[in-house]
């Protein structure tokens, strides 16, 4: 741990494998959601501003209102292919993060930017081939002095993201996979998306209304 309480920066967890990562690359964001128990997605103002999906670790950035410090020393702090998020602490009319810091973003190959309040430069960040997703596009600017604090527990999109998880975020939005949960996802994922590729089978076939939908209507006394 370094710094003094609201200037930490501490150290990441010790990292998932690239291997497992890689499995979630291409996995659907309400696929991991629902595999999860309807959980763990944030919701739905944390929007993509690029259309480019990401998959990466979470290095978590605890923002004061109106500063960007701690998300400038992110970019320095993560590995390549990781994900920056940003907690702002709910300030949406100062951007956090623009074309400028994209092109070191780029630079480093970080897989991308999530941020609970503003970005700016979208057309720029897209051009980089970036991947940012955000609550809002405003072109206001923040300072430069703290506080703030990196890999520590935050809330974005209203769900929790620890330090080293897992974030998916595609057109449907963004699910973090708990790191000590990530290996269990997976199966759970592969047995989902086995009884989708069955029911879009059977309604190919002609089947094209679950019973079970008149079924529970009978029960609550709407059919007979």
């Amino acid at each position: 741990m370094t710094g003094p309480l609201g200037f930490r920066i501490l150290p990441a967890p010790p990292r998932l494998s690239d291997e497992l990562v890689a499995r979630f690359r291409g996995v659907a964001s309400p696929n991991l959601a629902d595999a999860m128990g309807r959980f763990h997605f944030m919701d739905p103002g944390i929007r993509s501003r690029t259309g480019l999906s990401l998959c990466g670790l979470a290095v978590t950035v605890l923002c004061r209102p109106a500063d960007n410090l701690m998300v400038h020393k992110a970019l320095q702090v993560a590995e390549p292919g990781d994900i920056v998020v940003v907690n702002t602490c709910g300030n949406t009319t100062s951007a956090v993060f623009g074309e400028l810091m994209g092109h070191t973003a780029a630079a480093k190959k970080l897989g991308g930017i999530i941020v609970d309040g503003a970005i700016r430069d979208v057309d720029g960040i897209r051009r980089l081939g970036l991947s940012a997703f955000s609550r809002t596009v405003c072109p206001g600017a923040c300072d430069k002095d703290g506080p703030g604090e990196i890999n520590v527990p935050i809330a974005c999109g209203d769900t929790v993201v620890m330090p080293g998880d897992i974030v998916v975020g595609d057109d449907d939005g963004v699910t973090v996979v708990p790191r000590d949960v990530a290996e269990s996802v997976l199966p759970l994922v592969d047995a989902l998306v086995k009884r989708e590729r069955a029911r879009i089978a059977e309604i190919q076939r002609g089947v094209l209304y679950k019973p079970e939908i008149d079924e529970a209507l009978r029960r609550k006394g709407v059919i007979e």
